[in-house]
């Protein structure tokens, strides 16, 4: 975090740069460090490249330390790798689905963020094929915090500021708290965003 290129708007490919071998490059480096972190989404400003690209996948071994209940409660499930080129994201409800959300730009803190319930997505995959997402749930969410990246939104400008911890202190206080307690306990206050 600081990095000017994660604060300014990302330039969409041109669609002859979409298959290119240097984008095929870059979405590959993008997976690997994806894969090292681990994480569930990456967008390419997080890599220094001011490029409206994305990569996102959830996988199963990611959610099995997470309890049923909490499965159900967040509406997670995996997500298979994918690519998203220049996406356009419309949101189907507001945004009032509130949890703690943490980011690799910003390794080491949480904070709770709301975001809406389900969205929809076009983007062009790697190979230039136009595609339409809806997505639901913590699918959604994710969905929603990497384009945020595209257009230079952190997690941090959309968060509780009250409920901003460190990811130690999430994991000791917070981590199996359901969302209506953190709702309860993290409400912003009057005037609060």
């Amino acid at each position: 975090v600081g990095e000017p290129v994660l604060r300014n708007r990302s330039r969409p490919l041109r669609p002859e740069e979409i298959g290119s071998h240097r984008i095929r490059e870059l979405i590959e480096h993008m997976r690997e460090t994806l894969a090292d972190a681990p994480g569930v989404g990456l967008a390419a400003p997080q890599i220094g490249e001011p490029l409206q690209r994305a990569i996102i996948e959830d996988k199963a071994e990611y959610q099995a330390n997470l309890t049923a209940e909490e499965l159900v409660e967040r509406e997670r499930r995996p997500v298979p790798f994918h690519v998203l080129i220049n996406p356009e994201i419309e949101l189907l409800s507001p945004p009032i689905l509130s949890f703690f959300e943490g980011c690799l730009s910003l390794s080491g803190f949480m904070a709770i963020v709301p975001r809406a319930q389900k969205v929809r997505v076009g983007a062009f995959n790697e190979i230039g094929e136009l595609t339409e997402i809806e997505a639901e749930g913590w699918y959604a969410r994710i969905l929603q915090h990497e384009i945020d990246h595209l257009r230079g939104t952190l997690y941090i400008d959309r968060m509780w500021s009250r409920s901003f911890s460190s990811l130690d202190h999430y994991n000791r206080h917070w981590k199996s708290k359901s969302a209506r307690e953190l709702v309860q306990e993290f409400r912003p206050l009057d005037g609060e965003d």
